[in-house]
């Protein structure tokens, strides 16, 4: 077999936020095409990443080739077959996020999926890639195997799998169940208390390698950027890439029980590394080969997302690093957060999957009244599963192990879970499973809950905007701001409307939505609201409901306690 596409991807304009590219195919068909990707797994957008491809040339036995652009991302070049063909270009690169590339005089980020084309019909050849400017002082992380002075991938899936990490960044490893393991953190604070963070993350390394029995690689890193604001991660085959705010990482103050910021940063590490077995290895059919050029839709996100989000906080349980109080206090913000949307009435959890494309990943001010979170409901589904399978004397930890071990090829269906359930738990409990993700009844959370020893208990009064079903930005220099106006609300009959600016009531001046219950007669009498539309003034006459009720019928706080420790093994075990 001839060698296969070599690129060269140089730093040396940081100021420009500018990679050059240089790519050099050395056996060319006659009118090569080459393609940039339009998406990146794990990320289910089209986010066309060629719009910051720039100045793309083709050059052939010293002369240039005409390019002709074939669509909006691929490109064929006027070339003879089998004479070495180069390409170079540049990609514009300040995206601050983990899904594309970054380039400055700091720091230098990348995927290859933003940066490398593809040389179509020629994706299974091995590809090489080398480095060129990389200023000194930095180091340079990756889990592509090493070549020579480059590095080497299998084909373009694998090239595209292992993100790029560049710059003076902090660095720490450890062993996890015999593997060799790193973190990497680019832009922390002077007070980062690595050794916590890799203390830490170790336990939840080897909590989860113990669940699967097997690491499915022989190395893994952690790439972590911390930023004023962001939070997320985008998993790989032996890496992810990871933001997070820069107050959530433990400094030398991080109290001995983790606090909030520090838990949720921890999740999103045990999130993305149970990626490595449940999306990476163990995927959609509909993912047994990508199309880089286009969607690609399955109705399984609210697995293979949603029961990863379940064992994310699990994992944190099972590693000790909060006990079951705490868990149950995480679990309960969860519950809180799906029953706070009333699109979880109208969406089912497969059809959220299908549509993440156009609606999960593309938010918009009705997007709470029509559609799903596949991530958090499809965690409660887990849940219930869970409990259920534990009354039957099975668990969700045998399920997952089950599939892992009898999907030798990876490609998982619908219809292969249902049969593990039913397997495990019974048909009644598989048909149970069917309905929890195709139809958007409300999941039987409180009575399962009670069989594993865990009540369920109505708690806050509810705040003002949950009362009149809204939801607001407030602040001392714009005042209250409605983003959202929830379906069969108080707002909504009301006829408040989404970037309305509430301006006061009853005469009186609002700064804090809150503030409205001030204003409210003891009689319940409405109120008049004055909003600013549009630079237009309009009042509204509003009927504000109860304390003790939120939209919808909603509580407006859950509690979750034990009535023992680890009721029924659950869930340290």
């Amino acid at each position: 077999m001839s060698a296969g596409p070599r690129y060269r991807i140089g730093l040396q304009a940081p100021a420009a936020h500018r990679f050059q590219v240089t790519l050099d195919v050395p056996a060319p068909v006659a009118g090569q095409r080459v393609s940039l990707p339009v998406w990146i797994p794990g990320s289910y957008m089209v986010r066309e990443f060629a719009k910051h491809l720039q100045d793309l040339r083709a050059h052939q036995s010293g002369a240039e080739c005409a390019l002709t652009q074939v669509d909006k991302a691929t490109w064929q070049v006027a070339c003879a077959a089998d004479v070495p063909l180069t390409l170079t270009y540049t990609v514009y690169a300040f995206d601050p996020s983990v899904r594309t590339a970054w380039l400055d005089d700091a720091r230098a980020f990348f995927n290859a999926s933003s940066l490398c084309l593809r040389v179509l019909g020629q994706e299974h050849r091995p590809h090489r890639l080398t480095l060129a400017d990389v200023p000194a002082g930095w180091r340079v992380a990756t889990e592509m195997a090493v070549d020579g002075d480059g590095y080497l991938a299998a084909d373009y899936d694998e090239l595209v799998d292992h993100p790029f990490e560049l710059g003076g960044h902090w660095q720490g490893e450890f062993i996890a169940a015999g593997v060799p393991h790193r973190v990497v953190v680019a832009g922390a604070w002077p007070s980062f208390d690595g050794e916590r963070l890799l203390a830490d993350v170790q336990r939840i390394c080897e909590a989860q390698v113990q669940f699967w029995g097997e690491a499915p690689f022989t190395r893994y890193s952690f790439l972590l950027w911390a930023v004023d604001e962001g939070h997320g991660g985008l998993e790989h085959r032996a890496s992810t890439a990871l933001i997070c705010a820069r107050r959530e990482l433990p400094t030398s103050a991080e109290p001995a029980a983790p606090s909030e910021g520090y838990l949720r940063l921890l999740g999103l590490f045990s999130h993305e590394y149970f990626h490595a077995w449940n999306v990476k290895r163990l995927r959609p059919a509909e993912f047994a080969r990508f199309d880089y050029q286009r969607e690609n839709h399955t109705e399984l996100l609210w697995f293979f997302e949603g029961f990863t989000s379940y064992y994310d906080e699990l994992m944190l349980r099972r590693a000790g690093l909060v006990d079951t109080p705490r868990y149950l206090q995480l679990l309960a913000a969860s519950v809180q957060s799906v029953l706070a949307n009333p699109g979880r009435r109208v969406q089912a959890l497969a059809q959220a999957s299908f549509e993440a494309w156009t609606k999960y990943y593309r938010p918009d001010e009705n997007s709470p009244n029509a559609t799903s979170n596949y991530y958090a409901q499809g965690a409660l589904v887990a849940l219930c599963l869970d409990l259920s399978l534990r009354a039957a004397g099975a668990s969700l930890d045998a399920l997952m192990r089950r599939l892992w071990q009898q999907t030798p090829e990876g490609l998982l269906t619908e219809a292969a879970v249902l049969a593990a359930v039913a397997d495990l738990g019974g048909a009644d409990l598989a048909r149970q499973l069917h309905a929890w993700v195709h139809d958007t009844g409300e999941l039987p959370l409180q009575p399962l809950l009670a069989t594993a020893g865990v009540a369920w208990r109505d708690g806050a009064r509810a705040t003002m905007a949950q009362r009149l079903g809204l939801r607001v930005r407030e602040s001392a220099l714009t005042g209250i701001t409605v983003t959202h106006v929830l379906s069969g609300s108080a707002a909504e009959h009301a006829g408040v409307n989404a970037r309305d600016e509430i301006l006061g009531a009853d005469g009186w001046r609002l700064r804090r939505l809150d503030d409205l219950a001030a204003l409210q007669p003891a009689s319940g009498a409405p109120v008049r609201l004055l909003l600013s539309r549009d630079q237009r003034l309009v009042e509204r006459v509003l009927t504000v409901p109860p304390a003790s009720a939120a939209a919808g019928g909603v509580a407006a706080g859950v509690t979750l306690v034990a009535d023992r420790p680890d009721p029924a093994g659950w869930p340290a075990a």
